[in-house]
C-alpha cells in the first residue's frame, strides 16, 4: 500500500521540484518527460497483473483498477504540462496535434483512456455489466499507441523505448496465447 501512496505523492514532488528549479533551469521537459514515463510504467504495471497471477500465483486484480486510475492521472499531467507549460496557446497545441504524427499518435491514446477513466467505478462496472470488460481492453490499444509515441518521441533509435515496446508486445503475446488455447477446432 506504501507504493500506491508514493505513485500518489509522486506527482505532487514533481511538480514542486519543477517549481523550485530541483529539475533544472528548464523544468518543463524533465518534468512533462517524468511524468509520461511513469503513466507508460503504470500501464505496463497493469498488464502485468493476469500473467503474474497466472503464473505465478500472485493476485493483484484488486489493484488494476487502481494502477489504471493513476496511470491515467499521470497521462493527464502529462498532457496538461505539455499543453500549458510547453506550448501555452490553444491553436499551437492543435496545430502540434495535427503537425506531428508522434503527438497525433499519443493523443490517440490519451482519448482511448477518457472512457475507461470514466468508467472506473463500481456504479458503471454493474451498469455496463459484461461490456465493461471489452471496454477496458482499449487499454491494449492505449498502451501500444503510449508505446509507439515513445519511440517517435525521441530523436533516432534509442533502446529505452524500444524495450518498453518490446515488454507492452510481450505481455499482450501472453494474453492472445492464452484466448487461443481457448478456441478449440473442430474434429
Amino acid at each position: 500500500m506504501g507504493c500506491l501512496y508514493t505513485l500518489y505523492t509522486t506527482g505532487a514532488v514533481l511538480l514542486l521540484s519543477g517549481a523550485d528549479r530541483g529539475l533544472g533551469p528548464d523544468p518543463v521537459k524533465p518534468l512533462e518527460h517524468e511524468y509520461g514515463e511513469i503513466a507508460l510504467q503504470l500501464l505496463i504495471i497493469g498488464l502485468c497483473v493476469t500473467p503474474l497471477r497466472r503464473f505465478f500465483g500472485i493476485n493483484l486484480v484488486k489493484f488494476r483498477r487502481t494502477f489504471g486510475m493513476l496511470a491515467f492521472t499521470y497521462v493527464t499531467l502529462h498532457l496538461l504540462v505539455w499543453a500549458f507549460l510547453d506550448v501555452q496557446t490553444l491553436d499551437r497545441v492543435i496545430a502540434d496535434i495535427i503537425k506531428r504524427p508522434y503527438i497525433t499518435i499519443g493523443m490517440a491514446g490519451f482519448l482511448l483512456l477518457l472512457p475507461l477513466a470514466i468508467t472506473s467505478n463500481n456504479w458503471s462496472v454493474r451498469k455496463l455489466g459484461p461490456k465493461w470488460r471489452q471496454l477496458h481492453k482499449l487499454t491494449y490499444a492505449a498502451v501500444i499507441l503510449g508505446g509507439v509515441h515513445y519511440i517517435w518521441l525521441v530523436k533516432g533509435i534509442q533502446l529505452e523505448p524500444l524495450i518498453y515496446m518490446a515488454v507492452i508486445l510481450g505481455l499482450l503475446a501472453l494474453r492472445l496465447r492464452k484466448s487461443r488455447s481457448r478456441v478449440r477446432l473442430p474434429g
